[in-house]
């Protein structure tokens, strides 16, 4: 059932809708979800924006890395943080594959090209790291530069950590299902058809060596300097959301809204600090 024309110019405030749906056994249950994510949402940009203020004012760098399977929700969940935020001191990198001379070059210094200024929140669309996941799964890289890298990414984190450079590294884990759902998704939208590859469904294919890969990165590169945040839900909006709130609970910034019970609380549920026998969804 849905609201009549009638009902809809009748109906002065939120509470007159809810009143006719109730009177009228609507379920508007998916419709009032979506209205107190909007509601969070636009509460948490704000928060946002006042952190970039405090950021940019106090000449912090921050950068914040975004990982997790193919579909695991790392696009959407950028374009939230960055939808309000100032584009003179915020911006995304999403480096397509090395070139020829990018090869002959030591790994890391096309990222190092792209780390923040001071005054400025880097969101990094995958990162370093393909060559912890990706690349072995995928064969783009050699047993000794997967073997290098291991060993000096924890290194070069640690420099950057000296540096007074905030990274923070988060894993989008997402279920086998729920990712292939969302390729479907993707193949059925001719809006989103450009985001899919045939690298995609080899995720489906290499599932558990993806698993065997991303295990190996997590014991090997999680740091107390610089540790792996995992965001278990398949729910793309919960983690849009929780991300959010975990990124604001890091800084003690000025305006901070300690007043919203709540707000900037990550879920405990959701947002899990990496240890070796964390449960995760996308084992």
């Amino acid at each position: 059932m849905k609201f009549t024309k009638e009902q809809l110019e009748g109906a002065k405030t939120r509470k007159d809708l809810m009143q006719i749906a109730s009177e009228n056994e609507m379920d508007i249950r998916k419709v009032t979800k979506n209205l107190k994510y909007l509601m969070e949402l636009e509460s948490l940009q704000a928060e946002m924006v006042a952190l970039q203020k405090w950021i940019t004012d106090n000449n912090k760098r921050v950068a914040i890395i975004f990982e997790g399977r193919d579909a695991a929700g790392k696009g959407g969940a950028i374009k939230r943080f960055k939808e309000h935020l100032n584009p003179r001191t915020s911006r995304v990198v999403a480096l397509s594959r090395p070139t020829e001379v990018e090869q002959g070059q030591w790994y890391f210094r096309r990222y190092i090209k792209e780390l923040p200024n001071p005054g400025e929140i880097v969101f990094f669309d995958r990162s370093w790291y393909n060559r912890a996941v990706v690349e072995p799964v995928m064969g783009f890289c050699t047993n000794l530069q997967y073997d290098q890298f291991m060993v000096q990414v924890p290194e070069f984190e640690h420099m950057l950590h000296e540096d007074g450079l905030v990274v923070i590294k988060f894993w989008f884990s997402i279920s086998k299902q729920e990712q292939k759902e969302r390729f479907d998704d993707r193949l059925g939208n001719p809006l989103k058809q450009w985001k899919f590859s045939p690298v995609d469904m080899e995720g489906q294919k290499m599932w558990d060596r993806y698993t065997f890969f991303k295990q190996e990165m997590f014991s090997k590169t999680h740091t107390n300097f610089s540790p792996w945040i995992i965001v278990k839900t398949n729910d793309k909006k919960t983690a849009r959301l929780e991300s959010m709130r975990y990124v604001l609970s890091r800084f003690n910034y000025k305006d901070k809204t300690e007043s919203l019970d709540g707000l900037i609380s990550p879920d405990p549920n959701v947002i899990i600090r990496y240890y070796r026998n964390a449960k995760q969804i996308d084992i």
